[in-house]
Parts: C-alpha cells; sequence; structure tokens
C-alpha cells in the first residue's frame, strides 16, 4: 500500500514512517498541513491517508472533505491525540480512528483493513451517504490548489467535458458535472441554459444581446450568458422575486 502521512508534528511523521517501513508499506510522501495533504494525495496518488486532525491552517476533518471529493479518493485513517472528533471523523468515511501513541499492531490492523476496500468501494460509499454540502470548491491553480468559497462564484459554465468556474477576478476549468453542481448548490445557484448555472447573489437583470436573446445581467463581471426559451419564465419569476 503506498501511504501519505500527515501530521504537523515532524516527530510524529517520522514515527509512522518507522512503523510503517517495519510493516512492508511504502510512504509516498509526508505533509504538515491539510493543504498539504491535498497537494500531495494529487500529486502521488496514495492508496491510504494517515492523517492528524488538529493542525494549523486546514484541519484534518476539511481536509478529508476535499479528499473524499476527489475522482479516485483514497481509504483515509486518522490519527490523533484526540478522542472527541471521532463521530466526525466515521462521518467522513474515515477506515479508522487511532488514538496516539499509536501501536503498530492497531496501525497494521487499519492498514488491513484499508487494502479490503477497493478504491471504488470508498467512492461509492461516500457518494451514497454523503450529504454534506461544500462551502468552498477546490481548484487547480498553476500546479498548486486554491479553495474557492461558494459565496465567491458567479456562475459555472459547462464546455464539452470541463465546467468554468467564474469569480469576479479568475476563471478555473474544474472537472465536475454541470447536473451534480446543480444538485449540490440548488439553493444557491439556479440553471438558465443547458451549459449554465448563475449565482442567485449576483444576478442584476436581464438584457437582449446583439442577436436578440434574453441574456442574464450579473454583478461583478460584464459577461452575459445568454438564457434558454425553456428557463426564461423561471427567471423572469425568480427576478420578480429576488425584487420584493
Amino acid at each position: 500500500m503506498n501511504v501519505l502521512i500527515v501530521d504537523d508534528e515532524q516527530l510524529a511523521r517520522q514515527r509512522l514512517r518507522h512503523m510503517l517501513s517495519g510493516m512492508g508499506q511504502q510512504v509516498v510522501g509526508e505533509a504538515a498541513s491539510g493543504e498539504q495533504a491535498l497537494q500531495q494525495t494529487i500529486n502521488a496518488s496514495p492508496d491510504v491517508v494517515l492523517m492528524d486532525i488538529r493542525m494549523p491552517g486546514m484541519d484534518g476533518l476539511e481536509a478529508a472533505g476535499y479528499i473524499n471529493q476527489m475522482d479516485n479518493p483514497p481509504a483515509i485513517i486518522f490519527t490523533t491525540a484526540y478522542s472527541d472528533h471521532a463521530l466526525k471523523a466515521f462521518e467522513t468515511h474515515a477506515v479508522d480512528y487511532l488514538l496516539k501513541p499509536i501501536k503498530q499492531e492497531r496501525l497494521a490492523n487499519a492498514i488491513s483493513a484499508a487494502k479490503r476496500l477497493t478504491r471504488a468501494q470508498i467512492q461509492r460509499l461516500r457518494v451514497e451517504d454523503d450529504v454534506d454540502i461544500r462551502s468552498k470548491i477546490c481548484v487547480k491553480c498553476r500546479g498548486s490548489l486554491e479553495l474557492v468559497p461558494i459565496e465567491d462564484i458567479i456562475y459555472f459554465k459547462a464546455d464539452q467535458k470541463y465546467v468554468t468556474l467564474k469569480t469576479d477576478d479568475h476563471e478555473f476549468l474544474i472537472e465536475e458535472s454541470l447536473k451534480a453542481l446543480e444538485q449540490e448548490f440548488n439553493h444557491r445557484f439556479v440553471r438558465i441554459h443547458r451549459n449554465a448555472l448563475v449565482s442567485e447573489n449576483h444576478i442584476a437583470g436581464l438584457s437582449k444581446n446583439d442577436t436578440g436573446h434574453h441574456c442574464i445581467v450579473l454583478n461583478e463581471t460584464d459577461d452575459l450568458l445568454e438564457i434558454s426559451r425553456r428557463h426564461l419564465p423561471f427567471i423572469r419569476k425568480k427576478l420578480k422575486n429576488l425584487s420584493l
């Protein structure tokens, strides 16, 4: 098994590396924060992530939530000195929850449990049971990762296999389906076309483009997105309600 070790304490990482080496497991990377854990998971594609919970910046629970959203998520085993996060940890579909100081036998059992679950099984469990709505979306930018708050997103627009995520000053390409985004964020975004979702909070009004098609006018951008005839009555009703 290829293992990624995530802990903000160097001695803790060294101890886990030594234990894993004695078990014949391959350590493919180390991280000292949740942000580094995301980047290393993308770069190294581990089978298992040993994840500390309390870390500066993004903690292990939040990092696990973003890792779970990846196309082929690894198994996650939490390693922590605190027992009060166990319930939240298992809500992220963690394979196990190990309390420090971690014993080698206990770690070996957790790794064996992770090995019995294929990546596909882990992903299916998360998709079927995941009711949490994200507050941020993880995007790739110049070889690193950024977390874009949902409230900063003006619209999503589909183009073949990619979706453009637009904020007031950036555009990012993400590999998520528009349908899945609509289902997850239907309380914040409305569909105006088969290829576009817009944020209700950024809608300013309606206009027509040079070809006479109705378009949505959005705050924070000059982009005009076409509204399909199918969705136009709903958008007009939505604008009326927003103005009340």
